[in-house]
């Protein structure tokens, strides 16, 4: 039994809530963030995460509910925690003619932060040897690896990306995914907005997913993977009848290019039924494979067939 005291979540949000107009962006959401690690908070492109991450940092008002960052009430406290979260919610504005390090150098004395943080955090976003090369040469990889840097000046021990890697090539989100897994590795917590699920599943140690500003589920991605079957994937000549059949066994099924994904909701799913119960209305699977469950599915599985909002 450790005599610590257990850290409070870096972020708890409670019933919160965000109207515009008749539109509710955000709709009695709860979120818990632990302290440490990589959080994924994940729906589809208009489900609320901008919103509510604006409003965690003090930049729109929240209509209902409450907000913790780090254990502080805000808006009330956030003076006393801001300089301990980085957060990239636009591209930062960076001087196009003047390299990696003089531009962090020029962050550094505006913020108050020791320059001898400047050489830390290229090192810790991987710039280093491309540092001295003019911003406007970079590529979007490059820029946003320095944009991740200038959050770390001030050493925080939260960082918040939304949707950080929109618009990059494979191996620039690959670089990120590894950037953020270090900083987390290092003791930071790392919370990441996405509508990409498989990307994030590769980094995140939890997840909250949203869909239309409500919080659908939340917990570590291992448990909520754990907590249903891995899906069998059929290929059949009649897929709509095939899947008018598997539901009336009480299976779910989505389509899954030419084949169809078979879960069974209420536990883990035996691939031999699949075959049998097709098999006795006459319809032969000519493929039929197990499927390792992913987060895309257990989205499809919470939110049902539409997602969020686009």
């Amino acid at each position: 039994m450790s005599d610590h005291p257990h850290p409070a979540p870096a972020v708890a949000i409670s019933g919160l809530g965000k109207r515009y107009g008749a539109i509710k962006a955000v709709d009695g959401l709860s979120m818990t963030v632990p302290d440490g690690g990589v959080h994924g908070f994940l729906g589809p492109n208009g489900s609320g995460k901008t919103t509510t991450i604006r409003m965690l940092l003090g930049l729109i008002p929240a209509d209902a509910g409450t907000m913790r960052l780090l254990g502080e009430p805000v808006p009330a406290r956030l003076p006393q925690v801001i300089d301990k979260v980085g957060a990239i919610v636009e591209q930062p504005k960076f001087f196009d003619t003047f390299s990696a390090r003089k531009n962090l150098a020029l962050l550094a004395q505006a913020i108050g932060a020791p320059l001898s943080r400047v050489a830390e955090v290229i090192e810790q976003v991987g710039l280093t040897g491309r540092e001295r090369g003019d911003f406007r040469t970079y590529s979007l990889g490059m820029k946003q690896r320095l944009a991740v840097a200038a959050t770390l000046l001030k050493d925080p021990q939260l960082l918040i990306f939304d949707e950080p890697t929109n618009g990059l090539d494979p191996q620039g989100i690959h670089d990120f995914r590894a950037t953020v897994r270090q900083l987390a590795d290092a003791g930071k917590t790392v919370l990441v907005s996405s509508h990409i699920l498989a990307e994030v599943q590769q980094v995140a140690d939890t997840v909250t997913i949203i869909a239309r500003g409500q919080t659908l589920a939340e917990g570590p991605v291992a448990t909520l993977l754990a907590a249903g079957s891995d899906p069998v994937r059929v290929v059949v000549a009649d897929p709509l009848r095939a899947s008018e059949i598997l539901r009336t066994a009480g299976l779910a099924v989505q389509p899954s290019g030419p084949g169809l994904l078979v879960t069974r909701p209420d536990g883990p799913l035996d691939p031999a039924l699949v075959a049998r119960v097709l098999g006795e209305q006459g319809l032969w699977v000519s493929e039929l494979s197990v499927q390792r469950r992913n987060l895309e599915q257990l989205y499809l599985e919470v939110t049902g067939p539409v997602g969020g909002a686009a």
